[in-house]
């Protein structure tokens, strides 16, 4: 079931030239429904996410730092979402679930990309209102135009070199066995068991980049909000305390469902890993956490529905 290219000049191994994708279900009659929920899901992630990047974009009134992060973490899950669902929603409807080794590596590279930089965005989210509770006075300056881009290039630069690290080590990695991806996109773990040579650098790095990509970002964000905790007890007004835990919730939610599927996902141990259990896993956090982000921040957050709703007065009136 994998296509292999020429002979390799050194011992019995073949290049691999394409994969097979394993499906979701072998359930023909689950085929259908399963392609319109993941359909909807998916408009409604670019909807969701291009809707929330036009809003901030258009009102000024949100053109302050919690925005600005709001607004990359919606063009984040917009790509990581595109560089799976797609390719997925095509293979519910083709016969053979196929996808070319070049394809694959780099459906495997912008992956790892946008999913890191997921991680760490939801990190520094977490230092706005950090800031805002814990050092009022200084929020102007601790969080001006410049600091913001800064730590949005971070962002992005731990993504390109988690991504990097990843793609680089397999590419060094033998394909010899004729198996599917027992996946429905290619991911580091289900390649990783179609190898014929020695994966322990390609073990040790998924490890040590996963454990690092899921524990600083949740570090950063635990250490803030203890220190907001703190601020917010020593507000005197019941009223004031309950505005300070309003401004939180959607981000301690986001972070919660998300950090929760990914470290369920790369951190459990070999022996009680499951690939069923892990494309569950996936699939929340590839096509559901993407589409569940732009509700948690619109419906739970009073600036940006009040905003949709003079934008959508003014186009009515």
């Amino acid at each position: 079931q994998i296509r292999h290219g020429r002979k390799m000049a050194a011992g019995n191994h073949y290049t691999v030239t394409e994969f097979i994708l394993a499906e979701l279900t072998d359930k023909p009659e689950l085929q259908l429904p399963l392609f319109l929920f993941f359909l909807g899901a998916y408009v409604v992630t670019v909807v969701g996410n291009l809707g929330m990047i036009t809003l901030i974009g258009l009102s000024s009134h949100l053109h302050t730092p919690m925005y600005y992060f709001l607004s990359s973490l919606s063009f984040i899950d917009l790509c990581y979402s595109t560089v799976i669902t797609p390719k997925m929603l095509v293979n519910f409807v083709t016969e053979k679930n196929s996808i070319s080794y070049p394809e694959c590596l780099t459906q495997l590279y912008f992956f790892i990309f946008f999913i890191v930089s997921e991680c760490h965005m939801l990190g520094v989210m977490a230092y706005d209102p950090y800031v805002a509770i814990c050092n009022p006075l200084l929020y102007r300056v601790t969080m001006s135009y410049q600091v913001c881009s800064q730590l949005v290039v971070e962002v992005y630069m731990m993504g390109l070199i988690s991504a990097t690290a990843h793609t680089g080590c397999m590419l060094r990695v033998v394909f010899c066995k004729a198996k599917i991806i027992n996946h429905y996109f290619c991911d580091v773990l289900p390649l990783l068991e179609l190898s014929c040579s020695s994966t322990y650098i390609n073990v040790v790095v998924l490890l040590c980049f996963s454990a690092f990509n899921t524990l600083a970002p949740t570090l950063t964000v635990l250490g803030s909000y203890a220190s907001i905790i703190v601020s917010i007890l020593r507000i005197s007004s019941t009223e004031g305390r309950s505005k300070a835990f309003r401004t939180c919730s959607s981000h301690i939610l986001a972070v919660t469902i998300f950090c929760g599927s990914v470290a369920f996902m790369y951190l459990q141990p070999s022996n009680v890993s499951s690939m069923d259990q892990s494309k569950v896993s996936s699939l929340f956090y590839t096509i559901i956490v993407p589409m569940l982000n732009p509700l948690i921040y619109s419906l739970r957050n009073k600036d940006v529905k009040v905003t949709l709703n003079k934008i959508i007065e003014k186009r009515l009136f």
